[in-house]
């Protein structure tokens, strides 16, 4: 049988190239070939990425190519946090993976005051995952043909589109004519999937009637008014993936025990960081650091980290009561799943467990909302107790504590 050694021969001999091993071997064999042929040309151990748990067959076949080992990351975990929400419902142990020092202690301490006030509130308000593809048209009135056969004509797109699943939904379509070009913006119900293979698949079915029924020719099945994992307007207007709030009113008295601040001391701040500040510079985000869960949650329940891009657009609000603080982050486009993808792979089946969301919902869809909606949640902690640290003027003292 062939050995990982041989086949790194192979290749620095140029018999084989990296993509090629598969093919002379199993999965795990390939990848340990592929580490060999780095240790030789780098001279870096890789002892570490090689001790990964995950089934290499697997993740060869769904989830990487050139597989050569896996990455690990620090998972921490913050709650309780108690949601009320459309899909969830319940204390959540919120599993977080990150490198970044006093992030968890940061959201924990959010959670605390969260729970402490009786939980968040969480609605998922907007359910879409899009794709866009741009066609040639001959010149504007050309286009405002097209653009009008598509609105007529949805039913039969809708019909072409979902052919090809058995889970999506054609939600609506979208023209945009910019002289001889036409998008269409395609917009799906993909239930527990974050969607954007499927919506890709169908939105190719679809647009193969356009061609056939229309002077328009596609030029590229994704014309960037999706838009996919890069900052637009156009998410935080219409959302994509799906568009979340989460808010809390938390006692007085509660801020100042968990806070150490006042609710007007962190209304001031947010108004003058989080509003002003981001208008002035421009941001499609007008929040503290909204990315930073986000980021820790997708990295652990297997979403596309990517689209982080996106799961940062929010926009927090802060309003001091009489004897409360009112407080909530609306994101505009979180793209989330719990099938497919990431969400197959072992510690990220685990973190998805940990929250109950695991699999598909029933009914369909509500294991994602629970998830996008938990996430809304978690996203309020950590923008609370952030725009407290800094209120109380304790945040560069945190990070100094927690050795950071």
């Amino acid at each position: 049988m062939t050995d990982a050694a041989d086949l790194a021969d192979r290749v620095q001999a140029g018999e084989l190239r990296l993509y090629e091993l598969e093919s002379h071997a199993d999965a795990d064999t390939a990848a340990a070939a592929r580490r060999e042929l780095l240790v030789r040309e780098t001279g870096a151990d890789l002892d570490a990425t090689g001790a990964f748990t995950f089934d290499a067959e697997h993740a060869a076949e769904t989830a990487v190519e050139n597989l050569a080992g896996g990455t690990q990351l620090p998972l921490g975990v913050a709650g309780p946090l108690a949601v009320s929400g459309g899909a969830a419902g319940d204390d959540y142990y919120l599993p977080l993976a990150t490198t970044e020092g006093a992030l968890v202690a940061s959201v924990n301490r959010g959670c605390s005051a969260i729970t402490a006030a009786g939980g968040a509130n969480a609605r998922v308000t907007k359910v879409g995952m899009t794709r866009a593809p741009v066609f040639r048209v001959a010149d504007v009135t050309e286009g405002a043909e097209v653009a009008e056969w598509v609105d007529e004509h949805v039913d039969v797109l809708a019909e072409a589109a979902e052919s090809t699943t058995s889970h999506g939904e054609l939600l609506d379509v979208t023209p945009y004519v910019v002289g001889d070009n036409v998008f269409l913006r395609f917009s799906y119900d993909t239930k527990d999937a974050m969607g954007m293979n499927m919506a890709t698949i169908a939105t190719e079915a679809a647009s193969e009637v356009v061609e056939r029924e229309t002077p328009a020719e596609l030029v590229a099945l994704s014309g960037n008014l999706c838009t996919d994992k890069k900052p637009a307007a156009i998410n935080a207007v219409e959302g994509r993936g799906r568009t979340v709030t989460a808010d809390v009113t938390i006692p007085r008295d509660v801020v100042e025990d968990r806070f150490d601040t006042t609710p007007e001391a962190i209304e001031e701040a947010n108004t003058r960081k989080n509003l002003v500040g981001s208008a002035k510079a421009g941001s499609l985000g007008f929040n503290a650091h909204a990315a930073n869960v986000v980021a820790a949650v997708f990295l652990a329940t297997g979403q596309d980290a990517a689209q982080v891009v996106e799961g940062s657009n929010a926009i927090t609000t802060v309003e001091a009561r009489e004897e409360a603080l009112y407080a909530s982050v609306s994101f505009a486009s979180l793209e989330v799943g719990t099938v497919g993808g990431g969400t197959k792979l072992p510690t990220q089946r685990e973190a998805l467990d940990v929250l109950g969301v695991r699999g598909g919902g029933d009914p369909a869809g509500a294991n994602a909302d629970a998830l996008a909606e938990v996430i809304a949640a978690g996203g309020l902690a950590g923008e609370l107790s952030l725009l407290a640290a800094l209120a109380s003027r304790h945040l560069s003292s945190a990070h100094a504590e927690l050795g950071r």
